[in-house]
């Protein structure tokens, strides 16, 4: 199953409509999440106790765990984020924040070391810009988390930056982002 994490507000968005590109590339049928019409919160004190004393127990079945199984059992995870004020909107920050779950995402050796325990092999982070884009913040932090502690070895970029520029071809940007590697 290919996991369509869309964190795109517009519904003109550039970025969905280059992560859509890259989504019809990809074999198999497509899970799509749309995390502006989900009802996810940031982590409060007494969510986190309550999640705290569920994941010791090793009690995985409440609800709120199932986005985290989702993500976990994904093949491939497309995420669809714009570059906002150097970084992914606040939706996303709280997807990973409630997806983060040890146990299911993510296990800790002996060595204290994390070890990933998601399926997917891949993962690609899409976005646009309307002007550079800079990747520490959005790209560089979800590629981290990815490798090292979801255990997704195959993160991969696919943008299109300057769109905004005066005297740039937005869409002939966008079409040339779509002509990249996909697969």
């Amino acid at each position: 199953m290919n996991l369509y994490i869309n964190c795109c507000v517009r519904e003109e968005s550039r970025t969905d409509r280059l992560a859509r590109h890259v989504l019809s590339q990809l074999d198999g049928g497509v899970t799509e999440l749309k995390l502006y019409e989900e009802n996810l919160c940031p982590l409060d004190r007494e969510t986190l106790e309550r999640r705290s004393a569920l994941i010791e127990q090793g009690d995985y079945g409440d609800r709120m765990f199932d986005y985290a199984k989702q993500f976990a059992c994904a093949d491939t995870i497309v995420i669809a984020a714009p570059y906002w004020d150097l970084s992914f909107p606040a939706p996303l920050k709280t997807y990973i924040e409630n997806i983060y779950v040890t146990g299911i995402v993510s296990e800790y050796g002996e060595d204290g070391m994390p070890r990933g325990l998601c399926r997917a092999d891949r993962l690609i982070y899409v976005t646009t810009a309307g002007g550079p884009y800079d990747p520490t913040y959005s790209y560089g932090y979800i590629k981290s988390l990815a490798q090292n502690f979801f255990g997704i070895p195959n993160v991969s970029l696919i943008k299109a930056e300057m769109l905004d520029i005066v005297g740039n071809d937005a869409e002939e940007i966008l079409h040339e982002a779509m002509k990249g590697p996909c697969r």
